[in-house]
């Protein structure tokens, strides 16, 4: 009875992403990570590289939206950049979306890397959105309606609010070039 209880406990245990490493290193995905991701943003699962920035985006997928949050009882765009530029790469950049603005250099659309940071211009205001470039046109960022998610760029909602996009200045965030 034991025996059965132990193997009913350990096969119902879901998998949880890890984030192995330190911040900056780029280390391998674990395999559910990649395949997920990859499959979400219709890559091919080799494509997934950089395990940090997904286990980083896995632990916080679905954390509603909360202005000024930066926990996973909620968080906001800026925040969730602030975080995951931290926790992923090892950067700190300003706390707030109209000061994140200004440490990019400025890209073409099609020059963005994993990594980049992309600004969005809502409820008329510029620079009120932010969110980070993941490859293949897709982004994460934190919905005020869905909380962190990851949307094409090129999505309608989104896309008609694209302001601009860019490298933080100093870096290079790109791991496949």
């Amino acid at each position: 009875m034991l025996l059965l209880a132990c193997v009913a406990f350990t096969s119902c245990k879901s998998k949880r992403a890890v984030l192995k490493g330190s911040p900056g290193d780029v280390v391998k995905p674990q395999a559910f990570i990649a395949d997920k991701y990859a499959e979400m943003m219709n890559v091919d699962t080799r494509n997934i590289t950089n395990g940090r920035l997904y286990s980083f985006i896995d632990q916080w997928y679905g954390t509603p939206y909360k202005f000024a949050g930066l926990d996973h009882n909620g968080v906001d765009c800026s925040g969730f950049t602030y975080l995951l530029q931290q926790e992923v790469y090892g950067i700190n950049i300003p706390r707030n979306t109209g000061k994140q603005i200004n440490v990019i250099k400025r890209k073409y659309e099609e020059d963005l890397r994993e990594g980049d940071l992309v600004f969005f211009d809502f409820d008329g205001r510029k620079f009120s959105h932010v969110g980070v470039y993941l490859q293949n046109g897709y982004v994460v960022h934190a919905s005020t309606r869905r909380g962190v998610m990851i949307v094409r760029l090129k999505d309608p909602s989104m896309y008609k609010y694209f302001s601009r996009g860019g490298s933080i200045e100093g870096t290079n965030l790109a791991q496949n070039e």
